[in-house]
């Protein structure tokens, strides 16, 4: 799913000789550097248990709780539970009853709060781990084949056997041993060169000692801590040099002191939240823990718990300074009136940290060393509170969703006499991810607010300084709802304080430390449902009958395309697609690069067997081209495939492409439903498939209490999400015939189309889907260009072909579902009964029927 999905999380072990202790996290395996994990151990699903020598309790458990559809996405799953049941059951919590973990039921729902699910849905899931909670009310749990729904007593002994830890040994003797015995080894002071170009500095000084030996020369290098911004901004190039800066101990220090702590910027984000969250609980003064305590709640909603545990907190600050980064670090230390130290060759500086953001993009010569985040105490003697706040808005409350708008608001608040007025001072007020190229500070707000009476006329100024200086860049998608939200989170803010004010003699209450604190409303329970049970009237249906291979999915025993073990002299490739929406291809070229070298071949148009037909796809509708030559007919269609001998390989040779196209004596594209109208081009759609008029319109208006006379609404396109992207894996076999296996929902047309696109017999072509990891649709017509560009690069090279869609091809290529725009007349009773009903709908088909007309009959339908 491209590197934030979770289902690749694996558990990673990390042993400490010197204290004897193993200490257990999980990470997402896809962004998980091999060298940096040497001397750890990695557990993955396949490791908690397997159908021939026995399962664990939580696959058991996810199949009987009905917690998997296409299993995709279960492996991940059970392995963030299993991570979170082992860390639980180290904790020095009271023993639970046989059967039950450490884990309490807030924990267990979020257990696998980064991991996502398309298919299931997560209750389930959640069932299937708040099974383990010591406080789990097991009558609350929800259909599972343990126990029936009307059964007085759920019983915990019918569910399967857990053993405390997780009966799993996560870190093996031998491994130990070796470490134990490699102790001299791992403490030189030389730089560690594991393999061909990873180096390992030990100190600060041989990392410029490497930049400065001259051994990288024009060599592509990557600095790297967790390498987890790979998945926020992809890698265009190869490297040929890494510099694993993480073992650098000045880059982990914590250092506590009288005016706040410093934290290392190789530090983890999810180290960096329990530090503040100890700093926190160690501060005796009322309220004086706010900051740190708001600073790790708003940490802990940023990417996911297994990005968390391996994303440096100085990494997140790097990438939020080189690149418009919408970072909630950034902007709430930013808020917090942080700063940071640098290392600048043989110089060390301190900077605020809006100086750094504003610097010009870093490149490695500059180390960012540290970053310094002040305590922040109320004064009982001047009667001055600290206040600070933080913000996000974004698709999901719990991570794994990048911000429409963060910020963070720090600042004194006093009395005024006499009038006993709340006046604030000492102001920091941060904003990001608005669409700005790095958080700022809004100044102007800032000076206008200190000192003055939050007055309705002071308060509403302050908007409209604020509107003055939230102006997200052009192209940023909702600027108009980014900054009403930038103006709601100010004015919430601004309204607490004035709220905490109460009565005829007014004090400013700093006795509690939740005084000030205005933490958004607890999200809903997610143990919350309302279940409708049928009766026996309909028995089977709806009887609790557990899936066939559920636990093949939950053990990682599944196979699914991508799974297949690459058959001997296994090629890969990579769509080249267009980025223009109707134009010529003159030309296709690489760009200069390490990937570019890489590539072996590009199968094209021009490659199709003589008597072939250029088709990549088809329905009864009509047919879709597989390569858009001479002339790319929208954007996204495709335009070839670079081979190469790795998946990685070719999808960066892909990013080094560079198509030359003509528009000459070509007509403007059509982009939109109504320059279609306009244009007059219209898909045929048969008869039967028209909506036909159903009763007396005029009539039904007359009766009408309430009339619409005339309106439109817009439904946009929506992508299908499945987990798995497109997939196949084409090997030529004897006689001329050709195997496929293809994430397909249809694999008997797949066949059709793959024969008639190599000029071959229908019974040549063998199309085998095993599974899919998702379709919803998808994968009807859609998993047909991909199986049979496939097959036409195997049948071409001789050689099998695997092809692999990364998520950004996949969206373009792909597409969704269909876009729509309605006119409509409506009329209806005072009762809310509807009279009348006039639609005229436009369904954007895109560039090819493909199942369209069949979409316009389900929309009346319904």
């Amino acid at each position: 799913m491209e590197r934030g999905c979770g289902a690749c999380v694996v558990l990673i072990a990390k042993y400490n000789p010197t204290k004897d202790e193993v200490s257990e996290f999980s990470a997402s395996s896809c962004l998980t550097l091999v060298y940096n994990i040497n001397f750890y151990s990695i557990i993955t699903t396949e490791g908690l248990g397997n159908t021939q020598d026995g399962l664990h309790a939580i696959q058991k458990r996810m199949s009987g709780f009905h917690a998997s559809q296409c299993g995709f996405c279960t492996p991940g799953m059970c392995m963030s539970i299993f991570t979170s049941l082992a860390n639980a059951d180290k904790s020095k919590e009271p023993e639970p009853l046989n059967g039950f973990s450490k884990l309490t039921v807030s924990e267990a729902e979020r257990a696998f709060s980064g991991n996502l699910c398309r298919c299931t849905g997560y209750r389930p899931i959640v069932d299937a781990c708040k099974s383990f909670a010591s406080d789990v009310d097991l009558e609350d749990l929800g259909l599972n084949i343990f126990w029936k729904k009307g059964d007085k007593h759920a019983d915990v002994s019918k569910l399967p056997t857990y053993t405390l830890g997780g009966g799993v040994c996560t870190f093996p003797d031998f491994l130990k041993s070796e470490i134990k015995s490699s102790l001299d080894h791992l403490n030189v002071s030389n730089v560690t060169v594991s393999g061909e170009g990873w180096y390992h500095p030990k100190s600060i000084d041989q990392y410029y000692d490497l930049l400065n030996s001259g051994i990288f020369g024009d060599c592509c290098v990557k600095v790297v801590v967790g390498n987890t911004g790979a998945g926020v901004y992809k890698d265009r190039d190869l490297y040929n040099k890494y510099i694993d800066i993480g073992g650098i101990p000045e880059l982990s220090v914590i250092l506590r002191k009288d005016s706040g702590i410093e934290i290392g910027a190789a530090t983890p984000i999810s180290r960096t939240i329990e530090i503040l969250e100890q700093e926190s609980g160690s501060i005796s003064v009322p309220n004086g823990s706010l900051v740190f305590r708001k600073l790790a709640k708003h940490m802990s909603k940023v990417a996911t718990p297994f990005v968390r545990n391996t994303a440096s907190l100085g990494g997140n600050i790097i990438l939020a300074q080189k690149y418009p980064f919408a970072s909630d670090i950034a902007t709430i230390l930013l808020g917090a009136a942080s700063t940071v130290h640098l290392q600048v060759a043989s110089q060390t500086l301190e900077v605020t940290l809006e100086e750094f953001l504003e610097q010009p993009p870093l490149d490695p010569s500059t180390l960012l060393l540290s970053i310094f985040i002040p305590h922040w105490t109320p004064d009982s003697q001047t009667q001055t509170n600290v206040v600070f706040e933080t913000y996000r808005a974004a698709p999901r409350p719990l991570g794994n969703a990048v911000s429409y708008i963060n910020s963070a608001f720090l600042g004194l608040v006093s009395l005024n006499e006499p009038s006993g007025d709340p006046v604030l001072s000492n102001l920091h007020l941060a904003f990001g991810a608005y669409g700005t190229e790095h958080a700022i500070r809004a100044t102007k707000v800032e000076e206008h607010l200190t000192g003055k009476l939050l007055t309705p006329s002071v308060v509403l100024e302050a908007v409209h300084l604020l509107r003055e200086t939230i102006v997200p860049m052009e192209g940023t998608s909702h600027p108009e709802y980014r900054v009403s939200v930038a103006v709601g989170f100010l004015f919430s803010f601004l309204s607490s304080i004035s709220e905490d004010i109460k009565g005829p003699g007014k004090t400013l209450n700093i006795s509690s430390a939740s005084s000030v604190d205005t933490d958004d409303l607890c999200n809903p329970t997610l143990s919350s449902r309302r279940e409708a049970l049928s009766g026996d009237d309909y028995k089977p249906v709806g009887e609790p009958i557990k899936k066939y291979g559920v636990e093949l999915q939950a053990s990682g025993e599944a196979v699914y395309v991508d799974d297949i073990p690459a058959p001997k002299n296994c090629l890969y490739g990579e769509f080249i697609y267009s980025t223009k929406p109707l134009a010529y291809v003159k030309s296709i070229k690489f760009k200069p690069s390490l990937a570019s070298e890489k590539i072996l071949t590009v199968i094209s148009a021009k490659d199709i067997p003589s008597g072939g037909q250029n088709i990549g796809s088809s329905y009864v509708f009509g047919d879709e081209l597989l390569f858009g030559a001479p002339i790319a007919e929208c954007a996204g269609q495709a335009l070839g495939v670079v081979i190469a001998e790795t998946q990685r390989y070719a999808d960066l040779a892909r990013k080094q492409v560079i198509v030359e196209y003509d528009t000459k004596d070509l007509k403007p594209p059509i982009l939109t439903v109504e320059q279609a109208v306009q244009n007059n081009s219209y898909f045929n759609v048969p008869p039967e498939m028209i909506p036909k008029q159903v009763g007396d319109f005029s009539k039904g208006m007359a009766e009408a209490d309430h009339k619409i006379l005339s309106t439109e609404v817009k439904v946009a396109s929506q992508y299908y999400f499945y987990m798995e992207t497109q997939t196949a894996l084409a090997i030529p076999d004897e006689d001329n015939t050709m195997v496929v296996y293809s994430a397909s929902q249809y694999p008997e047309l797949a066949q059709s189309v793959i024969a008639k696109c190599l000029g071959i017999p229908l019974n040549n072509v063998r199309v085998i889907t095993r599974r899919v990891g998702g379709g919803f649709g998808g994968k009807a017509t859609k998993s047909f260009n991909v199986a049979t560009a496939a097959a036409l690069c195997a049948y071409k090279l001789r050689r099998p072909v695997r092809m692999y869609l990364n998520r950004s091809t996949d969206m373009v290529m792909v597409g969704g579902r269909h876009p729509v725009k309605a006119y409509y007349s409506a009329g209806f009773k005072s009762d809310g009964k509807i009279t009348a009903l006039h639609l005229e709908v436009l369904i954007n088909a895109g560039i090819s029927p493909d199942a369209s007309p069949v979409i316009q009959k389900v929309l009346y339908q319904v």
